[in-house]
């Protein structure tokens, strides 16, 4: 092992341009088609690939495109791998400080490998995790090769899962396992998570029945509890532009559509929490005609413990009156579904101006059932809402062949581990909770999981807007741009870019897709 990366050793038995080339995203959207998912959990397993002798003749220029963008890191220098413990302590400190969150559980994941890392505690030096402070001087030469290795090794093994050849994708993870840890560099740290979801889909690979439909992944819980999982989305939230561009683009489509309205009433499907609202208020109560008298939220918010949602909802409307505006709050312990949409469930009011807001939560219910967000949707329209706006995660997620899923999100989820790398030091505790909490989860069910279980089913924006058009929606243009500019800007990294098209508003890392954000009227 050189510098934190072990050697790979040759993979002669495989082709390892088949799964890259054979799975392209642009091959995948053709074969897609305009219709999503929509199929059933049996139908998707028969679509796994069987394995392939020879590779198609397309240029193999996927694997390069995320490996480059792990070596063109612009905005975190590598000197703030050697920072001094008080320039380190410094900059922990002042996140600390920002911050009410705990973390002394981090204490544990850095010190329990066996509970968080799936490894024994004295194995860990064969599995080359970075432990910090017997790594010092960690650094990555010949990058760029060992990178293109890691990807090639994280490609064949998806092939071998996809071909059920569970020895061969065993074979392939062992030599994975001792290159990645979630301590390393950016690559190392998401080849970490998509080795993990790997591994964990080779274990549904035992549950398989003869018509090819998994036996049950109800057994398959997550660790992670709801406590981390809100306190990742925090962290996430203050840390990095990504929430933030999804509730000013969300807050100023309601904003300009409530323009003198007095009664408003805001209900936020999926909602987990009060972070998007108090800044709403309060810019509604600045409004030059002094803003709406009277403001509803009612929050479907499924099976959660309500109890730290309800005191956040009570010190909001203390502020709100305060500013003058009389705020009621309403939360419904329902999942999203038509029979909870319904006006008397919605305790709707005459002369309200209903606002209906989906922040990542649509495509959960992009699910085996074609008919599902359709019936959503149109039970929405049914509701003749002021406005529906809609955020998402801007990724094809929701392929029905696994390849093409796996080579697909490994691009997304490169980014965004690239942005962290960009903005916060490897030894953050705060980039480790956003990565072990939240996005490790999201890769594990979009790799692992299928059928009803796998939720993650994101969308690309085109796909939105022909789903949201066919439901009877149409698309109002957002004018937030130049806000929503200037707020990513306020992060300090010149990689993140922000545009417009066709109405949706879209926050990206080195141009690659990460957010989408849209407002839709009922088209009559």
């Amino acid at each position: 092992m050189m510098n934190g990366w072990h050697s790979f050793p040759t993979l002669e038995f495989f082709d390892q341009d088949s799964a890259i080339r054979q799975f392209c995203p642009a091959r995948v959207e053709q074969e897609q088609g305009e219709e999503w998912g929509g199929i059933s959990q049996d139908e998707e397993m028969d679509m796994w690939p069987t394995c392939m002798d020879g590779a198609l003749e397309l240029p193999p220029t996927e694997v390069e495109e995320i490996v480059d963008t792990f070596f063109n890191v612009e905005c975190f220098e590598k000197d703030n791998a050697n920072k001094s413990s008080d320039e380190e302590n410094g900059f922990l400190g002042r996140f600390q400080e920002e911050s009410p969150l705990q973390f002394s559980m981090l204490d544990d994941f850095c010190y329990e490998p066996d509970v968080h890392l799936m490894v024994e505690e004295d194995e860990s030096k064969d599995y080359g995790l970075f432990v910090p402070g017997e790594s010092e001087g960690y650094e990555m030469t010949d990058g760029v090769d060992q990178g293109l290795q890691l990807v090639h090794l994280l490609l064949a093994s998806a092939e071998a899962v996809g071909c059920r050849d569970t020895q061969l994708a065993n074979s392939i993870l062992a030599q994975i396992w001792p290159c990645v840890n979630p301590w390393g560099d950016s690559l190392q740290r998401v080849s970490h998570y998509f080795a993990k979801g790997l591994t964990s889909r080779l274990s549904f690979l035992q549950k398989v029945n003869p018509n090819g439909s998994f036996t049950s992944m109800v057994g398959e819980v997550s660790l992670i509890t709801r406590e981390e999982k809100s306190d990742s989305f925090s962290l996430l939230h203050r840390m990095t532009p990504y929430i933030g561009f999804a509730f000013l683009a969300a807050n100023d489509a309601i904003y300009q559509a409530a323009m003198g309205k007095d009664s408003l009433h805001i209900v936020d499907l999926g909602m987990e929490h009060n972070l998007q609202w108090p800044s709403l208020v309060r810019t509604l109560a600045r409004r030059s005609d002094g803003g709406p008298k009277s403001i509803r939220i009612t929050g479907i918010i499924g099976d959660q413990e309500p109890m730290d949602l309800e005191n956040s909802m009570k010190g909001l409307c203390e502020e709100a009156n305060s500013l003058g505006i009389c705020l009621e709050y309403h939360l419904v312990a329902e999942l999203v579904s038509p029979s909870s949409l319904t006006r008397e469930n919605l305790e709707l009011r005459e002369g309200e101006a209903l606002f209906v807001n989906a922040i990542m939560h649509f495509h959960k219910h992009v699910k085996e059932s074609r008919g599902s967000l359709k019936t959503i949707l149109q039970t929405i329209k049914k509701l003749n809402p002021a406005l529906l706006t809609v955020v998402e995660q801007d990724a094809n997620h929701n392929g029905p062949f696994f390849l093409g899923r796996f080579l697909e999100s490994l691009h997304y989820y490169s980014a965004i581990f690239d942005s962290l790398e960009a903005s916060f030091p490897r030894s953050s505790p705060q980039r480790i909770m956003i990565e072990e909490f939240h996005f490790a989860e999201e890769i594990r069910n979009v790799i692992a999981y299928e059928g009803s279980n796998r939720i993650e089913r994101h969308e690309r924006a085109d796909q939105w807007r022909r789903q949201l058009g066919r439901a009877g929606f149409q698309v109002v243009g957002l004018k937030c741009l130049d806000q929503a500019q200037v707020i990513v800007s306020d992060y300090g990294c010149d990689s993140y870019t922000v545009g417009s098209e066709k109405g949706f508003l879209q926050l990206g890392w080195k141009g690659r897709p990460i957010m989408l954000a849209s407002a839709w009227q009922v088209n009559n």
